[in-house]
């Protein structure tokens, strides 16, 4: 199964989560001083915020899948499209540990296939860019992850 993944950035997390705890009829299933996300079944969706010193908005969308093959055959598809990738690889983000690669649409708006493999007690890890493709912005992660403009 798969997953859409939508992460928002936000100035005031304690607002932002009470307003969606009240939009979803739910707690967050992942509360942090800095991020939240919700696992929601209906609708299915990986939806979750975090605390940017930037300008509020949409961070990025994503697809989360549930095994290997789902990823590998997404992974595939990424590399069939032109457009800036960054391949991340084995990470750990969002206080997760994830296998995940980005792309950016014509419009520049950040894409990540990814699978997750168990929660970290961090949010994140350094990324070392691969050669020949496009670096992760200065967090990677869910601070604006991919293609750089």
């Amino acid at each position: 199964m798969k997953r859409l993944h939508i992460n928002v950035k936000v100035q005031d997390l304690d607002a932002s989560v009470a307003f969606y705890e009240s939009l979803f009829a739910s707690k967050p299933t992942v509360l942090k001083s800095d991020y939240a996300k919700w696992m929601l079944d209906d609708p299915l969706v990986n939806f979750s915020i975090n605390l940017s010193g930037e300008e509020g908005g949409i961070g990025h969308l994503g697809i989360q899948t549930d095994t290997e093959q789902e990823r590998n055959d997404l992974f595939t598809r990424l590399d069939q499209i032109e457009g800036k990738q960054f391949k991340e690889g084995e990470t750990i983000c969002c206080y997760a540990h994830s296998t995940k690669s980005w792309i950016a649409d014509p419009q520049g708006v950040s894409w990540e296939i990814f699978q997750t493999h168990g929660a970290s007690a961090v949010s994140k890890a350094s990324v070392e860019p691969v050669e020949n493709e496009v670096p992760a912005a200065s967090a990677s992660c869910c601070e604006d992850a991919c293609c750089p403009n």
